[in-house]
């Protein structure tokens, strides 16, 4: 139904209700979606857009010199879809953008991870070390993009393929941490249950284990593997993850089911702490555990 000058739509009664009309419903749908945008995306858009109309591209010019397609470029100018390093290399680059994009990767990225998980990562961002343990899959740092597909196509309730796409990104983007400087401390322990519950296939899983050999040769990063049939050990409460910021304050974090819990009480750190050292000392040392990863990558 239509107002009486013919171009609003109106609402229409149902059991003395209003219901909106399907435009009405449209309509605030969309604005939804819009509200739901992170501001940081939003603002990379309009800079951009203002970069780009400076140097006199229409979007369908510039795609092609970014190797995106103009839908792409749209959907990053409305700030509907975060920018890729990548993205943000090629826009710099043509557009003499001076850094200014670049500046504000780190924080689009920031915005693609999961609300509940943010306040961790600002933590880990500020680490001088980092430990955990993880029981059932390969931690989120260590993981290949192949690995990390399989993963999000999994979820459950089933994620919309830009979601699957930002997600891993977000998550290889992440990875950066291993390598900045100054260095910081890291050590894993991996569950073998971890190592061998196949995700992806046979071939993802030998490029990952291939991945954690690389990785574990960095020489700020120990990987260690928890053995099944060493009896009780104190991982099996739970995942856990330690880090001390440059400032010496200890954290601890757990989740489950996409719930996630940093814990600051100093008592509960420390028996995270203790719990820990006692893993360590459980878990095959490091130069076991590359010779066990070998071995699962058939390289041995």
């Amino acid at each position: 139904m239509t107002s009486a000058n013919g171009n609003q739509p109106t609402d229409r009664k149902k059991d003395g209700r209003a219901v909106p009309s399907p435009r009405t419903a449209d309509t605030a749908h969309q604005r939804k979606r819009e509200d739901d945008r992170p501001g940081i995306w939003v603002g990379y858009g309009k800079l951009l857009r203002k970069f780009r109309t400076a140097a006199g591209y229409s979007q369908e010019a510039l795609a092609p010199l970014l190797g995106y397609s103009p839908e792409q470029v749209a959907s990053v100018e409305q700030g509907r879809r975060p920018a890729k390093a990548p993205f943000t290399e090629a826009a710099e680059r043509v557009l003499d953008a001076g850094g200014v994009l670049e500046t504000l990767q780190e924080e689009v990225d920031f915005a693609k991870l999961p609300a509940f998980f943010r306040d961790f990562v600002l933590l880990e961002m500020e680490a001088v070390s980092r430990f955990g343990y993880d029981p059932l899959l390969v931690p989120g740092l260590l993981q290949t993009e192949g690995y990390a597909r399989a993963l999000f196509e999994g979820h459950v309730p089933m994620l919309e393929e830009e979601a699957i796409e930002d997600s891993v990104d977000a998550r290889l983007s992440r990875q950066k941490i291993l390598t900045k400087s100054p260095l910081v401390d890291f050590s894993f322990v991996v569950s073998e249950v971890a190592l061998r519950q196949e995700l992806g296939g046979p071939s993802t899983m030998k490029e990952q284990y291939r991945h954690l050999l690389r990785q574990g040769e960095l020489r700020n990063v120990a990987i260690q593997v928890m053995p099944l049939g060493v009896g009780f050990h104190p991982g099996l409460h739970g995942a856990m993850v330690l880090v001390e910021t440059a400032e010496h304050q200890q954290y601890g974090y757990f989740e489950s089911q996409g719930i996630g819990h940093v814990v600051s009480d100093a008592r509960h750190v420390s028996e995270f702490a203790l719990r820990y050292g006692k893993l360590r000392s459980q878990a095959l040392n490091v130069e076991e555990s590359a010779a066990f990863i070998r071995h699962l990558a058939g390289e041995t």
